[in-house]
């Protein structure tokens, strides 16, 4: 029994920000402090190390929940069904719909209600349902939609992953250049053959790592109101990521009972180029061998860090031709994997 994708589609919004853009911010340390480097340094410093030239942003009139919904309708377009026969839309995100200029997350009700409402499904017993798990949320998703199928619980299920992070970015923090807006979402269901997927690894460490992505105040301290916005321990999740990720990786592709040499692309989720490189480097050191060359797909340099979006996102342009020098073909071994706060790290083993 394969539990296969059988659609899938995303949303690029369409505002660019460059790293220009970020020119004239005034940024400050975690204590309020100033930096010492002029803006012109600390972005490129920020580019060698991320390797984001730029990022993509929704529309002032757009929220998290539309732009799922837009992923949703393409996907469902590509598998070729009637949205009707879904059993289980599940929205992956983390701070709900924030209005444009709004300091208020509004997640009541669901996201998936708020998705299954534009897409006009009549079904009552088309369940919808948020999954909160930081950046890995998409990939957990579907291991989710998964256990579902093999239950019998489902035949089918809708598996989204939409943020808007640009309306919880503090623009006195440097770790605002990170992130960006986007959705992906995929069709999943069984499919005959031995296409779909194949292994799967989670996991959450949060007895000292919970706190290392959080919500906090403005870097600027003579902002006197309360809002918070999204906060991270870069060096932290960097050292955590390098320990944590590459492990559960090699222990998910064994259980597979594939061997390394089977993978043909790695779809991790785009945080950090330097970190996703690093991680991948760390992998195959636990096989005694090199990285491949063309293995990692990447999009951080030019749609930024979507947080759950990125994952659904890749595959989607990779299927559909629409990244350079990319394929995926039937029958070949990827495997996706991601890391975030929580922290929440997972890995799938996947037949095309």
């Amino acid at each position: 029994m394969g539990v296969t994708i059988t659609g899938i589609g995303s949303h690029i919004p369409q505002g660019v920000a460059t790293n220009s853009n970020f020119e004239n911010n005034k940024f400050f340390n975690e204590d309020g402090s100033k930096f010492k480097h002029e803006n012109n340094i600390i972005i490129e410093k920020f580019k060698a190390i991320t390797g984001i030239a730029e990022r993509r942003y929704v529309k002032e009139t757009f929220t998290t929940s539309d732009i799922a919904a837009v992923a949703a309708k393409k996907a469902i377009d590509n598998a070729g069904i009637d949205a009707e026969t879904i059993d289980y839309i599940i929205v992956a995100h983390n701070y709900g719909d924030v209005k444009h200029n709004s300091s208020q997350s509004d997640t009541v009700p669901s996201i998936a209600s708020r998705v299954k409402h534009i897409l006009r499904i009549k079904n009552p017993r088309c369940v919808g349902y948020d999954m909160l798990f930081g950046c890995p949320g998409w990939v957990e998703s579907m291991i989710q939609a998964n256990a579902f199928i093999k239950a019998g619980i489902a035949k089918r299920c809708l598996v989204i992953g939409a943020e808007t992070l640009s309306r919880v970015i503090d623009p006195h923090d440097r770790d605002s250049m990170i992130y960006s807006d986007g959705a992906g979402a995929a069709i999943v269901e069984h499919v005959d053959g031995d296409s779909g997927i194949l292994t799967h690894n989670s996991a959450t460490y949060a007895y000292d790592e919970a706190n290392f992505i959080y919500f906090g105040e403005s870097n600027n301290q003579e902002i006197s109101d309360a809002r918070k916005y999204i906060k991270m321990y870069g060096r932290r999740i960097y050292n955590f990521a390098l320990t944590n990720v590459p492990e559960a990786m090699k222990n998910c592709l064994e259980a597979s009972g594939y061997d390394i040499k089977d993978l043909k692309k790695v779809l991790i989720h785009q945080a950090n180029e330097k970190m996703d490189e690093a991680i991948l480097l760390r992998f195959y050191e636990l096989y005694n061998l090199p990285m491949p060359e063309g293995i990692m797909p990447m999009t951080i340099d030019k749609l930024g860090n979507s947080s759950v979006a990125t994952v659904p996102t890749l595959y989607d342009l990779i299927t559909k031709g629409k990244l350079k020098n990319h394929s995926i073909n039937k029958g070949d071994l990827i495997m996706f994997a991601s890391v975030g706060a929580g922290m929440n790290i997972n890995a799938m083993v996947y037949k095309a």
